[in-house]
């Protein structure tokens, strides 16, 4: 039982638990409050460690101070007081795995060791002592999963949580035993793991109505003024209000700029390029942000439906002695691409790109202007690259992928987050809400649940 409350004790606390969140009334910070650009520059400094031990500003007290409580065993009834916990904060975030599409959260975190001290008093049928005792737990392993729904009411909370803990070792060690300690401590020890195992299940439920409340709480502050449809998931609402602020931009037909080429004695030109349909983006399976290693990974698939365009084609040879000119048109059935993006916590280190994954669907063209050749063209650019498409893909993908590092090469992440504090705290200052995320467009009219299928 004891290592239950303890560990009860750090995910209470990880959750919130004991931080008086107050709402802000008033837009500017509340008189000593930190600011975040603060908090965001301990964070970038302690994982420059190789090792990163705990977080900066979790506010977790270390020793954690853990209730009296009473077990009675089959040989004794014991009472514990004035129990705290050593070691709480030095923890460990092994993994975070952020499904944004399922609105789910995977995290574990390690802690190596954990110490209680406090006093107990042990009555048996044989003897009666009282004293100090430690507990020692080894290699503290918890797991959780957290997700969120949209309800009845179009606000979203969370709905479903789970916590497991294990170990790795537990030793009990209670002092005065008196002349029958050996025989007792031997039976304590025992005993702990199956204690563990039947505790669990009763204290990590008073866990998830405390973190279920902290996490709502916060997102009222938030989100506390949208309403979310329950027919799609809040992402893909997102992602259908960014297809209207496309179109709105007018970025959807989208003009090329002109394109001028010399190859021998032939010059190309390519003049009033429209491409339509870049509105028509979706996200193709699930978008995942995880943390492993102490590095951020970012692994998402965007599509679109059916792209087509047109422009105007000129070919020149010998100085413009000879030219012709025409138009074309060209559809691609659909375009995707699967990218996988790194960013290590040190934020000393560049950008990875690991990955990357294009498809194109069936191409056609259609020329019009150069006679008999338009019909070659048309057959070289409507069949061989049909047939070719995944082999031009795939040969395309290193390129592509080589040239998109040496840019990330050319970031300072470290100076570029640092150059943003100051609209962090601007956001601190008046509040955060969803709701700014989107444009007055959205907030105004009401959300068509057709839209998501309207590409």
């Amino acid at each position: 039982m004891w290592p239950t409350f303890i560990c009860f004790g750090l995910v209470f606390t990880a959750f919130g638990h004991g931080r008086d969140v107050q709402p802000h009334t008033d837009p500017r910070l509340a008189e000593g409050e930190k600011k975040m650009s603060e908090q965001l520059l301990l964070i970038l400094e302690h994982f420059k460690k190789p090792d990163p031990v705990g977080l900066p500003g979790a506010e977790i007290p270390d020793p954690y101070p853990v209730p009296d409580m009473k077990q009675s065993l089959s040989f004794a009834t014991v009472n514990f007081k004035n129990t705290a916990v050593y070691g709480i904060s030095k923890f460990r975030i092994v993994s975070v795995n952020v499904e944004i599409g399922a609105m789910e959260v995977h995290a574990s975190m390690l802690i190596d060791k954990l110490k209680a001290r406090g006093n107990y008093t042990m009555v048996s049928w044989f003897q009666k002592a009282s004293g100090p005792y430690t507990v020692d737990i080894t290699g503290l392993k918890i797991l959780a999963r957290a997700n969120l729904g949209v309800e009845r009411d179009g606000k979203l909370r969370a709905q479903d949580m789970h916590i497991d803990l294990a170990f790795s070792a537990i030793n009990v060690n209670f002092q005065n035993l008196g002349f029958f300690g050996s025989m007792v401590q031997g039976m304590i020890n025992g005993l702990g793991s199956v204690i563990f195992d039947a505790i669990k299940p009763y204290v990590l439920k008073e866990a998830y109505g405390k973190a279920r409340d902290e996490i709502n709480k916060n997102l009222e502050e938030v989100a506390g003024d949208m309403q979310f449809p329950n027919s799609i998931s809040p992402l893909d609402m997102v992602i259908a209000d960014l297809r209207k602020k496309v179109r709105n931009m007018n970025m959807d037909p989208y003009q090329i700029k002109d394109y001028n080429a010399t190859v021998s004695i032939f010059a190309i030109t390519l003049t009033r390029t429209w491409v339509t349909g870049l509105s028509s983006f979706h996200r193709v399976g699930d978008i995942i942000l995880k943390m492993e290693n102490n590095t951020a990974i970012a692994d998402f698939e965007i599509g679109t439906q059916k792209l087509e365009g047109s422009t105007q084609w000129e070919i020149t040879a010998l100085s413009g002695l000879m030219s012709r000119a025409g138009t074309a048109s060209f559809s691609a059935e659909y375009v995707s691409g699967r990218i996988v993006l790194a960013q290590p916590l040190d934020t000393r280190k560049k950008p990875e790109f690991r990955g990357l994954d294009l498809e194109v669907g069936n191409i056609q063209v259609r020329c019009d202007g150069a006679g008999t050749l338009d019909y070659v063209i048309e057959f070289a650019v409507n069949i061989l690259p049909n047939l070719l498409r995944y082999q031009i893909m795939d040969a395309l993908e290193g390129p592509l992928r080589e040239k998109v590092q040496q840019e990330l090469n050319k970031l300072n992440v470290e100076e570029m987050i640092k150059q943003e504090l100051p609209k962090v705290d601007q956001v601190q200052e008046t509040g955060f809400k969803l709701s700014q995320l989107r444009g007055q467009e959205s907030v105004e009219q009401p959300y068509d649940n057709d839209e998501f299928f309207n590409f």
